[in-house]
């Protein structure tokens, strides 16, 4: 893991200094694309897969798009984004994570528990993962107030000079809009859209739902903070819902049979409520392992460990 540093001139990434002309291009330009739409998507699906083989291509985090992840405060979409770049790191992916919200050294211990799908990292488990994760993964870590010019900034300086393809930015709200600004969230969120598409950044944002009645409640995309124009905008919208419920009953229940199939309830849910390039949207039932931090993708899914030295998921460590 690199920190990137302060001092660089962000005022020289804060913009795009093209003036436009590259842009006017011939319609003949996109007719391999176009071709490639209609017959090839079977055949070839671009992009970074989730941690969960069970989801297949249906999502997928492809470049020059934003994925909005919105949840409720403490149900768990910091720790899937986290998730979810680990894996994109297996894959060969490299990854910057701007995270406003929570210390360096809490990111990185949450990761290297889901890195090694162990509760307590030994201390040379820890001393390796990190060495794994160089240019693979950056932190920006600045102190104080984060401008959305300041970010964009960033996100153009990561994905010029250090190659990265997925950028997390955690979240919105600390990026020094007011909550009440929509015309001010409205124009970040779509610089971050423009930066993505002109780059082939895969941006991902963090969000936070409004508070629903009840905390039970299932959200949709209509539940997210904000400007109404977020969602619009934005081509993915993933949320992150904890299941209360069962976490509740599981506390409650006394009858051993009863609590069995209670164990069998998914404890989290990722609900893909769009994806503007792609047709699939629905749920995805994950159980969650609070020693390693992961999403399981069933109830007996055993957790997984990176193996360092090939740089792939395995599933029981070698003794």
């Amino acid at each position: 893991m690199r920190v990137i540093p302060d001092d660089i001139d962000w005022n020289a990434y804060a913009s795009d200094e093209d003036d436009g002309r590259a842009d006017v291009r011939r319609a003949s330009d996109w007719a391999d694309a176009v071709a490639q739409y209609f017959h090839g998507e079977d055949e070839q699906v671009v992009g970074t897969p989730t941690p969960w083989g069970k989801v297949e291509n249906r999502i997928m985090f492809r470049p020059g798009e934003v994925t909005l992840w919105p949840g409720i405060n403490g149900h768990g979409k910091s720790g899937a984004v986290g998730f979810v770049m680990l894996n994109a790191m297996v894959s060969g992916a490299r990854a910057c994570i701007a995270s406003h919200e929570m210390a360096p050294e809490a990111t990185m211990s949450r990761m290297c528990r889901q890195a090694a799908g162990s509760n307590l990292p030994t201390i040379e488990l820890i001393e390796r993962f990190h060495r794994w994760t160089d240019d693979r993964l950056w932190l920006y870590v600045h102190r104080g107030a984060v401008t959305p010019q300041r970010m964009i900034a960033v996100s153009r300086y990561c994905r010029k000079e250090l190659g990265v393809d997925h950028m997390v930015i955690d979240s919105l709200m600390k990026c020094g809009i007011a909550p009440d600004d929509y015309n001010g969230q409205k124009t970040f969120v779509d610089g971050l859209c423009v930066l993505a598409r002109d780059t082939g950044l895969h941006i991902h944002l963090v969000h936070h739902l409004r508070k629903g009645e009840r905390e039970t409640d299932v959200p949709d995309k209509f539940g997210v903070k904000g400007a109404g124009e977020i969602t619009d905008l934005v081509d993915n919208v993933l949320i992150v819902f904890r299941n209360k419920r069962k976490e509740t009953q599981l506390e409650t229940e006394a009858d051993q049979k009863k609590r069995e199939e209670l164990v069998l309830l998914p404890d989290s849910f990722l609900i893909c409520a769009k994806q503007r390039h792609f047709t699939w949207e629905g749920k995805v039932s994950l159980w969650f392992d609070k020693d390693s931090q992961q999403l399981l993708e069933g109830p007996s899914a055993g957790r997984r460990y990176i193996d360092f030295a090939s740089g792939a998921w395995k599933q029981e460590w070698n003794r």
